[in-house]
Protein backbone atom coordinates (compact mmCIF):
# COMPACT_ATOMS: atom_id res chain seq x y z
CA UNK A 1 0.00 0.00 0.00
CA UNK A 2 1.27 3.30 -0.96
CA UNK A 3 1.89 5.41 2.49
CA UNK A 4 1.14 9.54 2.30
CA UNK A 5 3.00 11.59 4.33
CA UNK A 6 0.26 12.48 7.09
CA UNK A 7 -1.50 16.05 7.49
CA UNK A 8 0.05 16.75 10.81
CA UNK A 9 3.73 16.32 9.41
CA UNK A 10 3.00 18.51 6.34
CA UNK A 11 1.22 21.25 9.03
CA UNK A 12 4.81 20.68 11.40
CA UNK A 13 6.96 20.96 8.36
CA UNK A 14 5.72 24.01 6.86
CA UNK A 15 5.96 26.17 9.98
CA UNK A 16 9.75 24.58 10.87
CA UNK A 17 10.78 24.84 7.21
CA UNK A 18 9.35 28.94 7.30
CA UNK A 19 11.77 29.19 9.35
CA UNK A 20 15.24 28.44 8.64
CA UNK A 21 14.23 28.56 4.44
CA UNK A 22 14.01 31.23 2.20
CA UNK A 23 12.24 31.19 -0.97
CA UNK A 24 15.12 30.20 -3.16
CA UNK A 25 16.33 27.17 -0.74
CA UNK A 26 13.02 25.93 -0.49
CA UNK A 27 12.85 25.58 -4.24
CA UNK A 28 16.47 23.92 -4.28
CA UNK A 29 15.57 21.71 -1.21
CA UNK A 30 12.25 20.23 -2.81
CA UNK A 31 13.78 20.11 -6.56
CA UNK A 32 16.09 17.81 -5.17
CA UNK A 33 13.84 15.87 -2.81
CA UNK A 34 12.58 15.12 -6.53
CA UNK A 35 8.95 16.64 -5.36
CA UNK A 36 6.59 17.13 -8.62
CA UNK A 37 6.07 20.20 -10.30
CA UNK A 38 7.30 23.79 -10.19
CA UNK A 39 7.55 25.26 -7.24
CA UNK A 40 3.82 26.85 -5.54
CA UNK A 41 2.91 30.29 -5.40
CA UNK A 42 2.08 31.87 -2.51
CA UNK A 43 4.14 32.54 1.04
CA UNK A 44 7.23 29.87 2.20
CA UNK A 45 4.32 28.07 4.86
CA UNK A 46 1.82 27.80 1.82
CA UNK A 47 4.33 26.69 -0.59
CA UNK A 48 5.88 23.63 1.70
CA UNK A 49 2.08 22.13 2.06
CA UNK A 50 1.52 22.69 -1.47
CA UNK A 51 4.12 20.82 -2.85
CA UNK A 52 4.10 18.14 0.10
CA UNK A 53 0.34 17.55 -1.17
CA UNK A 54 0.76 17.52 -4.31
CA UNK A 55 3.26 15.05 -3.79
CA UNK A 56 0.43 12.66 -2.19
CA UNK A 57 -1.48 12.96 -5.29
CA UNK A 58 1.34 12.61 -7.72
CA UNK A 59 1.26 8.47 -8.55
CA UNK A 60 4.46 8.42 -9.99
CA UNK A 61 6.46 9.76 -6.92
CA UNK A 62 6.75 8.16 -3.24
CA UNK A 63 5.97 10.41 -0.90
CA UNK A 64 8.07 8.60 1.65
CA UNK A 65 11.17 9.12 -0.43
CA UNK A 66 10.63 12.83 -1.08
CA UNK A 67 9.78 13.61 2.57
CA UNK A 68 13.19 11.98 3.42
CA UNK A 69 15.33 13.77 1.50
CA UNK A 70 13.64 17.06 2.17
CA UNK A 71 14.31 16.04 6.09
CA UNK A 72 18.19 15.59 5.12
CA UNK A 73 19.47 18.58 6.00
CA UNK A 74 17.33 18.99 9.28
CA UNK A 75 17.98 15.60 10.20
CA UNK A 76 20.54 14.52 9.06
CA UNK A 77 22.86 17.52 9.25
CA UNK A 78 26.32 16.90 11.23
CA UNK A 79 26.30 18.75 14.15
CA UNK A 80 29.68 20.34 15.31
CA UNK A 81 31.49 19.51 18.54
CA UNK A 82 32.79 22.91 18.85
CA UNK A 83 30.21 24.38 17.19
CA UNK A 84 26.81 23.40 19.13
CA UNK A 85 23.62 23.61 17.57
CA UNK A 86 21.76 27.05 18.32
CA UNK A 87 18.32 26.20 20.25
CA UNK A 88 16.22 26.83 17.62
CA UNK A 89 18.26 24.28 15.93
CA UNK A 90 17.74 21.67 18.41
CA UNK A 91 13.91 22.46 19.35
CA UNK A 92 13.24 22.61 15.53
CA UNK A 93 14.74 18.74 15.55
CA UNK A 94 12.71 17.92 18.43
CA UNK A 95 9.88 19.07 16.82
CA UNK A 96 10.06 17.04 13.42
CA UNK A 97 11.29 14.36 15.34
CA UNK A 98 8.33 14.34 18.02
CA UNK A 99 5.31 14.70 15.05
CA UNK A 100 7.31 11.91 13.08
CA UNK A 101 7.01 9.43 16.32
CA UNK A 102 2.88 10.81 16.53
CA UNK A 103 2.75 9.52 13.07
CA UNK A 104 4.38 6.17 14.11
CA UNK A 105 7.33 6.99 11.84
CA UNK A 106 10.79 7.75 11.98
CA UNK A 107 13.68 9.70 10.00
CA UNK A 108 16.98 6.70 9.30
CA UNK A 109 18.42 8.52 6.28
CA UNK A 110 14.85 8.15 5.15
CA UNK A 111 12.01 7.70 6.28
CA UNK A 112 10.10 4.01 7.96
CA UNK A 113 7.60 3.04 9.27
CA UNK A 114 7.31 2.05 12.98
CA UNK A 115 11.66 1.35 13.18
CA UNK A 116 14.56 0.98 11.07
CA UNK A 117 13.65 -2.76 9.92
CA UNK A 118 16.20 -4.51 8.21
CA UNK A 119 15.81 -5.78 4.58
CA UNK A 120 15.30 -9.20 5.62
CA UNK A 121 12.60 -9.89 8.52
CA UNK A 122 12.15 -7.43 10.74
CA UNK A 123 14.18 -7.08 14.41
CA UNK A 124 10.96 -6.10 15.70
CA UNK A 125 9.39 -9.24 14.52
CA UNK A 126 12.56 -11.26 15.83
CA UNK A 127 12.19 -9.46 19.36
CA UNK A 128 8.57 -9.84 19.60
CA UNK A 129 7.35 -12.42 22.46
CA UNK A 130 10.98 -12.62 23.81
CA UNK A 131 12.19 -10.98 26.83
CA UNK A 132 14.90 -8.79 25.26
CA UNK A 133 13.48 -5.28 26.47
CA UNK A 134 17.27 -4.02 26.60
CA UNK A 135 17.52 -4.53 22.39
CA UNK A 136 14.08 -2.20 21.86
CA UNK A 137 15.57 0.39 23.87
CA UNK A 138 18.69 0.40 22.10
CA UNK A 139 17.25 -0.08 18.63
CA UNK A 140 14.79 3.31 19.92
CA UNK A 141 18.04 5.18 20.95
CA UNK A 142 20.25 4.45 18.07
CA UNK A 143 17.67 5.25 15.55
CA UNK A 144 16.75 8.60 17.62
CA UNK A 145 20.50 9.61 17.65
CA UNK A 146 21.52 8.87 14.56
CA UNK A 147 21.33 12.26 12.98
CA UNK A 148 21.59 14.70 15.55
CA UNK A 149 24.55 12.30 17.83
CA UNK A 150 26.28 9.77 16.01
CA UNK A 151 28.42 9.10 18.76
CA UNK A 152 25.35 8.10 20.92
CA UNK A 153 23.95 6.35 18.42
CA UNK A 154 27.21 4.26 17.86
CA UNK A 155 26.97 3.31 21.17
CA UNK A 156 23.67 1.81 21.18
CA UNK A 157 24.34 0.46 18.26
CA UNK A 158 27.44 -2.03 20.36
CA UNK A 159 24.89 -2.14 22.83
CA UNK A 160 22.25 -4.04 20.94
CA UNK A 161 24.70 -6.38 20.55
CA UNK A 162 26.10 -6.85 23.76
CA UNK A 163 22.94 -7.30 25.05
CA UNK A 164 21.63 -10.06 22.72
CA UNK A 165 24.53 -12.13 23.81
CA UNK A 166 24.35 -11.80 27.32
CA UNK A 167 20.26 -12.51 26.85
CA UNK A 168 21.27 -15.64 24.92
CA UNK A 169 24.04 -16.75 27.49
CA UNK A 170 21.82 -16.49 30.22
CA UNK A 171 18.56 -18.45 28.82
CA UNK A 172 21.08 -20.98 27.26
CA UNK A 173 22.38 -21.44 31.11
CA UNK A 174 26.01 -20.95 29.47
CA UNK A 175 28.81 -20.10 31.70
CA UNK A 176 29.69 -15.96 31.64
CA UNK A 177 33.33 -14.76 30.45
CA UNK A 178 35.09 -13.40 33.31
CA UNK A 179 34.91 -10.13 31.10
CA UNK A 180 31.28 -9.19 30.12
CA UNK A 181 32.84 -7.09 26.91
CA UNK A 182 31.15 -7.20 23.81
CA UNK A 183 34.17 -9.31 22.72
CA UNK A 184 33.39 -11.24 25.94
CA UNK A 185 30.35 -12.29 25.29
CA UNK A 186 30.01 -12.70 21.56
CA UNK A 187 32.97 -15.41 21.91
CA UNK A 188 30.63 -17.55 24.24
CA UNK A 189 27.65 -17.25 21.93
CA UNK A 190 29.25 -17.79 18.33
CA UNK A 191 31.21 -20.52 19.70
CA UNK A 192 27.43 -22.04 21.32
CA UNK A 193 25.95 -21.50 18.09
CA UNK A 194 28.77 -22.79 15.65
CA UNK A 195 29.38 -19.57 14.14
CA UNK A 196 32.79 -20.55 13.20
CA UNK A 197 34.22 -20.20 9.32
CA UNK A 198 36.25 -23.55 8.83
CA UNK A 199 33.63 -25.51 9.35
CA UNK A 200 31.59 -23.91 6.32
CA UNK A 201 31.90 -25.88 3.24
CA UNK A 202 30.52 -23.45 1.36
CA UNK A 203 32.94 -20.91 -0.04
CA UNK A 204 31.20 -17.99 -0.32
CA UNK A 205 28.96 -18.56 2.79
CA UNK A 206 33.11 -19.03 4.21
CA UNK A 207 33.59 -15.27 3.49
CA UNK A 208 30.22 -14.11 4.57
CA UNK A 209 30.32 -15.35 7.96
CA UNK A 210 34.19 -13.89 8.43
CA UNK A 211 33.10 -11.03 7.56
CA UNK A 212 30.43 -11.15 9.84
CA UNK A 213 33.13 -11.79 12.92
CA UNK A 214 35.06 -8.99 11.44
CA UNK A 215 31.86 -6.18 11.49
CA UNK A 216 31.48 -7.21 15.32
CA UNK A 217 35.01 -6.37 16.21
CA UNK A 218 34.59 -3.17 14.39
CA UNK A 219 31.72 -2.42 15.73
CA UNK A 220 33.16 -2.92 19.50
CA UNK A 221 35.94 -1.24 18.41
CA UNK A 222 34.39 1.41 17.32
CA UNK A 223 32.55 2.23 20.33
CA UNK A 224 35.44 2.03 22.63
CA UNK A 225 37.48 4.89 20.47
CA UNK A 226 34.65 6.97 18.91
CA UNK A 227 31.08 6.76 20.23
CA UNK A 228 29.64 8.33 23.72
CA UNK A 229 30.80 5.63 25.81
CA UNK A 230 34.30 6.13 26.45
CA UNK A 231 36.29 9.25 26.80
CA UNK A 232 38.24 9.82 23.41
CA UNK A 233 42.19 10.63 23.32
CA UNK A 234 44.28 12.68 21.67
CA UNK A 235 42.82 12.01 17.85
CA UNK A 236 39.48 12.90 17.35
CA UNK A 237 36.97 10.38 15.79
CA UNK A 238 35.08 12.81 13.19
CA UNK A 239 32.06 10.47 13.09
CA UNK A 240 29.33 11.43 10.68
CA UNK A 241 25.51 10.02 10.51
CA UNK A 242 25.90 7.84 7.24
CA UNK A 243 28.86 6.39 10.07
CA UNK A 244 26.31 5.60 12.75
CA UNK A 245 24.06 4.21 10.08
CA UNK A 246 26.31 1.47 9.17
CA UNK A 247 27.29 0.52 12.73
CA UNK A 248 23.47 0.45 13.15
CA UNK A 249 22.59 -1.29 10.52
CA UNK A 250 25.46 -3.80 10.44
CA UNK A 251 24.22 -4.22 14.11
CA UNK A 252 21.09 -5.37 13.50
CA UNK A 253 21.68 -7.88 10.53
CA UNK A 254 24.01 -9.67 13.17
CA UNK A 255 21.50 -9.93 15.84
CA UNK A 256 18.86 -10.78 13.11
CA UNK A 257 21.20 -13.57 12.36
CA UNK A 258 21.77 -14.48 15.87
CA UNK A 259 18.31 -14.86 16.50
CA UNK A 260 17.32 -17.12 13.34
CA UNK A 261 20.27 -19.11 14.38
CA UNK A 262 18.81 -19.36 17.77
CA UNK A 263 15.69 -20.55 16.63
CA UNK A 264 16.74 -22.99 14.83
CA UNK A 265 18.88 -24.90 17.84
CA UNK A 266 15.60 -24.31 19.78
CA UNK A 267 13.50 -26.29 17.11
CA UNK A 268 16.35 -28.87 16.97
CA UNK A 269 15.86 -29.61 19.89
CA UNK A 270 12.36 -30.21 20.10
Amino acid sequence: MRAEIPAPVIAVLSEVLEQCETHATLDRLFMYAEAPGDPPTGNKQVKVQEWLRRTNRDRKVDPMVVLGRVLEPLLDAELSDYEPASEAQVARRAKVQAVLARCKLRYSGGIVGGGMGPATRSLEDLIRGRSIGAIDEEFARAVENVGANPREAVSAACNILESVCKVYIADEELTPPTKQDLQGVWGIVRKDLGFDPSRVEDVDLKQILSSLLGVVNGIGALRTHASSAHGQGRVLYKLEPRHARLAIHAAHTVVAFVLESWDKKRVARV
